[in-house]
């Protein structure tokens, strides 16, 4: 296999699948409301709108979470022995969709289905006071779905049938985070390029970056990862497979708990990484440990940067440079009481890569943390 980043040229082809973005990204968890609370308390989110028995849904409670251009929707069940009450008995809290705001929901579910993609909701109108969204859904790896989401101006909170419960702040300056950067893939082994192949048949991506399997491993473990993405540059997909090591490489363990493909991790810009991190940490999220002697060869690897070394080292933010510029990286533990789904927090300076260079020391402290669960 190839010891290096491959860089995949993009060539323009005709979009048969308009995105403007994502719209949201919604988690079938076990407590809707405490895991609002987390994610209000320890990353500064605003519950904006709410659907439950208080505004006549019997089965199901979501809590719509808010922060910049970030939307968390939290459903859990109402009644169990229902679809929220399967996917979280076999996969634990879990990203359930990917929704995407489109221009036209109709379109993009017939071309998805022309090209391939297995169709699950067919396109409908919701409507109340405030207007009307059209909706339609179709499946992407694992039990996880892609939600096209028409607004056509629709004036509410967040969807048909949630009430408003407050407002997210709109000056930077009171944001900790800013907009989803990218979301990552866990596919099964021999997989990868299957899905690869699927984003660029049915939403017109191309591979943008490569990473194999000796570009992305330790001394234990390995794995080998496809970046596609549209022609905007909004959306970037990273999918991620295992491949063969001395032990568990983080993908497996992630396969094993969450019993399935699925979304490893959400990565969320930041216009402030210092004083975001500072601050997620008092408020008592957890990091994955970077050891001190990173940071000794930064200045030589890395060249100038705008933020301070031992801010950091004492913070233990990764950073790498590529031909474009810089970035700066931290990685959660996870979230949940599986060892599955985590966030990234990101900081771009012109960068357009993943942190390649931080590859060594980021799967080295997972596999640290892999070995206290007993699962390296």
């Amino acid at each position: 296999m190839a010891t290096t980043t491959i860089p995949v040229q993009q060539t323009p082809q005709q979009d048969h699948m308009p995105v403007h973005g994502i719209d949201h990204v919604e988690f079938y968890v076990g407590n809707a409301a405490q895991a609002a609370h987390f994610f209000m308390r320890a990353y500064g989110f605003t519950e904006t709108a709410y659907a439950g028995l208080e505004t006549g849904r019997r089965d199901r409670v979501s809590h719509v979470l808010e922060q910049g251009r970030i939307r968390v929707v939290l459903t859990g069940t109402l009644t169990g022995g229902d679809e929220i009450a399967t996917h979280h008995a076999r996969h634990g809290d879990g990203v359930h969709k990917i929704a995407l705001s489109v221009p036209d929901a109709a379109a993009a579910y017939e071309n998805a289905v022309a090209h391939g993609a297995r169709g699950v909701q067919t396109p409908h109108w919701v409507e109340d006071e405030h207007g009307r969204v059209q909706l339609s859904s179709i499946e992407t790896y694992g039990d996880t779905l892609h939600l096209f989401v028409q607004r056509e101006g629709y004036e509410g909170p967040f969807l048909p049938g949630f009430a408003a419960r407050g407002r997210a702040p709109a000056d930077p300056d009171d944001l900790l985070l800013m907009a989803i950067d990218h979301i990552v893939g866990n596919v099964e082994l021999g997989h990868m390029d299957e899905w690869v192949g699927y984003y660029e048949r049915v939403f017109g991506m191309t591979e943008m970056i490569h990473f194999s399997d000796e570009a992305i491993s330790t001394e234990y473990s390995a794995l080998m990862s496809k970046v596609v993405t549209d022609g905007s540059g909004r959306l970037k997909f990273p999918i991620n497979e295992p491949a063969e090591g001395k032990r568990k490489s983080q993908i497996e363990e992630y396969i094993d708990f969450y019993r399935g493909a699925g979304a490893q991790h959400i990565a969320m810009a930041t216009r402030d990484i210092v004083r975001c991190v500072a601050q997620l940490r008092e408020r008592g999220v957890e990091f994955l440990t970077i050891p001190d002697e990173y940071y000794d060869d930064v200045p030589e690897r890395v060249g100038e940067i705008e933020e301070q070394v031992e801010d950091l080292r004492r913070l233990g933010i990764l950073v790498d440079r590529d031909d474009e510029g810089y970035l700066l990286q931290i990685f959660t533990k996870p979230i949940g009481d599986r060892p599955t789904v985590f966030f990234e927090i990101i900081e771009r300076h012109g960068a357009r890569g993943f942190g390649e260079g931080n590859f060594k020391a980021l799967f080295e402290a997972i596999e640290r943390e892999q070995d206290r669960r007993g699962n390296l």
